[in-house]
């Protein structure tokens, strides 16, 4: 039996090797920072970014996260994932349409947003408010009538609750 190998990716001496859903979330985010025009390309980001990935795996990843190949900027095609949430930002008329239909209370507390809805709706609420891409906004968590937004402390709850409050006319 070998001795079990210390991971060295977190001292920077070797790149780490993450876990799938871990890769293709990264995978995700370079896609949506750089302009990546091939899978050479796109291993040689995941490199720089710590991540040790052979072409033939970012090719999986780029197809399980289906990406496709579109026009960007200059005219060279580039590789997109047009399902992410912030590949789809909701148009602000959007949110604060769903706001209006269904929030009928908003709370906070520290840098957390509590918003109610009627029962079977806060995930229409979450899904509007994750696409929207609020810079502050870190997360939601929804449940079945009830959205825990987390606010970047800098912000605040009440902060980012006064807006939203106004988004939903209340």
């Amino acid at each position: 039996m070998s001795a079990p190998r210390a991971s060295r990716g977190a001292t920077g001496d070797e790149p780490s090797r993450l876990s799938k859903p871990q890769r293709q979330h990264r995978v995700a985010e370079l896609l949506e920072q750089h302009n990546v025009t091939s899978q050479g390309e796109l291993v040689e980001l995941l490199a720089a970014h710590g991540v040790r990935a052979t072409q033939a795996t970012a090719s999986r990843d780029l197809e399980e996260l289906g990406a496709i190949k579109v026009r960007g900027p200059g005219g060279e095609s580039i590789y997109a994932i047009p399902d992410l949430p912030f590949a789809q930002r909701a148009p602000d008329d959007h949110l604060r349409r769903v706001f209006g239909d269904w929030v009928v209370e908003v709370a906070s507390s520290s840098n957390l947003v509590v918003l109610r809805t009627p029962p079977g709706s806060a995930h229409v609420v979450g899904s509007a408010l994750d696409r929207a891409a609020l810079p502050d906004v870190l997360g939601t968590v929804a449940g079945d009538d009830t959205l825990i937004v987390v606010v970047a402390e800098q912000r605040g709850g009440a902060s980012l609750a006064d807006e939203l409050r106004d988004l939903a006319g209340l």
